[in-house]
């Protein structure tokens, strides 16, 4: 099996629109939750959100391409653009035939449906925008990607609820250890901001009325967010043969199911996806030193992933630094393990550990080391970035420094 290297990365979310923006607001322990401006929230019970502030196609697509893309797979091709650039790669005509392309994304191109809904429910219109189930798919986005760089190779998507990103990247992390591919653009993207699914959320009664505080005994739930990061993994050896930049090593993945629950979440199927990430990377729990956690700040799950931490790792839970970005970026819901994972990578390659924000008020049933508010300059090994999903299905990352042999670090 072969080593799996990072070797491009790209971001745009309510932290910025590159992964450069995204690491200096996440090391500030800046957030970008604020009112929502891009959809109609009048009588939705809250206000705020993690968007990609006063966003508009014209730097990025011409009309008539951005007529045929919603602004998740919008998200996902400028995510993907910053990766391959940043990756440096030649494209030949056998690498487009066999580069893979694997890409999460939960609700798709919610934006375009809500708008089909709004003409025919309420405007009483006899037809929709042409284009409305093209943009709608879930699969808009790695298709569009497989457009951009004339990739012809495996390309699909995965829908997993909140862990849609992270079978995404587990996946394509595989393809690559196991042969399949010699690269592999993966991630995750995600626009969920409009009226009738944030109406659906209201109704979960699940979102904060003002901002996400994970782990804080004052939390009051979640925060939508918005945005994409996607990848570029390669063999490391090869990406060290071309003088590549590595980001971070991928060196296992884990994955479970509840089984119990449609969507509270479960000590035992946490744990068991931790502990078969740790399995997959041959480590053991003593090994890792920070976990960026799935952290929604939710009254249920915070506690059940601090116990599901506490049941792996046993006494070293005590010396693990934990925190949950979604704090800054909003939960994204499908990109949410892309985001996170790429605050991980970004943690181990520069030796600061992103915190926890808005945190207030210690809980006891969620007593570890939260990182509190402001990042802390600490070099680890070894991480993990959780993520647990409504429908109980769970797919943990473990990622790795990159070392001094495996090619030459560079900053974010």
């Amino acid at each position: 099996m072969r080593r799996v290297a990072i070797t491009g990365m790209g971001a745009i979310s309510a932290l910025g629109r590159t992964t450069a923006e995204f690491s200096e607001a996440l090391l500030a322990g800046r957030g970008g939750i604020a009112p929502v401006e891009s959809a109609d929230m009048t009588g939705i019970r809250f206000l705020n959100g993690a968007e990609v502030k006063q966003y508009t196609h014209t730097p990025y697509f011409e009309d008539r391409q951005a007529d045929f893309i919603d602004r998740f797979a919008q998200f996902a091709v400028i995510a993907a653009r910053e990766a391959v650039a940043a990756a440096h790669i030649e494209w030949t005509p056998e690498l487009r035939e066999t580069a893979a392309i694997i890409t999460g994304s939960c609700v798709g191109g919610q934006g375009t449906e809500d708008l089909g809904f709004v003409e025919i429910y309420k405007l009483n219109h006899n037809r929709v925008h042409p284009l409305t189930i093209p943009k709608t798919m879930a699969n808009a986005g790695a298709s569009h990607i497989s457009i951009e760089f004339g990739i012809t190779g495996p390309a699909f998507t995965i829908s997993t609820a909140c862990s849609s990103a992270g079978h995404a990247i587990g996946q394509a992390y595989r393809m690559v250890r196991d042969g399949d591919t010699d690269l592999a653009i993966t991630g995750g993207s995600e626009a969920p901001f409009s009226r009738g699914i944030l109406k659906a959320w209201e109704a979960m009664r699940v979102v904060s009325p003002d901002t996400c505080r994970p782990f804080s005994k004052d939390r009051r739930g979640m925060i939508l967010g918005e945005g994409a990061a996607m990848f570029v993994l390669e063999p490391l050896e090869a990406a060290q043969a071309r003088g590549a930049h590595i980001y971070a090593e991928l060196v296992g993945f884990g994955m479970s199911s509840d089984a119990c629950h449609i969507t509270q979440p479960s000590k035992e199927g946490a744990a068991r996806a931790m502990r078969a990430a740790l399995r997959s990377a041959g480590l053991a729990p003593e090994q890792i030193g920070y976990i960026n956690a799935h952290g929604t700040a939710t009254p249920a799950n915070d506690p059940t992933e601090t116990a599901a931490i506490r049941q792996v790792f046993g006494a070293h839970a005590d010396r693990l630094a934990v925190s949950s970005t979604k704090s800054m970026h909003g939960h994204t819901l499908g990109a949410a393990a892309a985001l996170e994972c790429l605050a991980t990578a970004i943690a181990l390659g520069t030796g600061i550990l992103p915190p926890t924000a808005n945190f207030s008020e210690p809980d006891p049933e969620c007593d570890l080391d939260i990182i509190p508010n402001t990042a802390r300059r600490q070099q680890v090994e070894y991480a993990l970035s959780n993520s647990f999903a409504f429908g109980g299905l769970n797919a943990v990352l473990v990622l790795k420094v990159a070392q001094p042999d495996a090619g030459r670090t560079v900053s974010v």
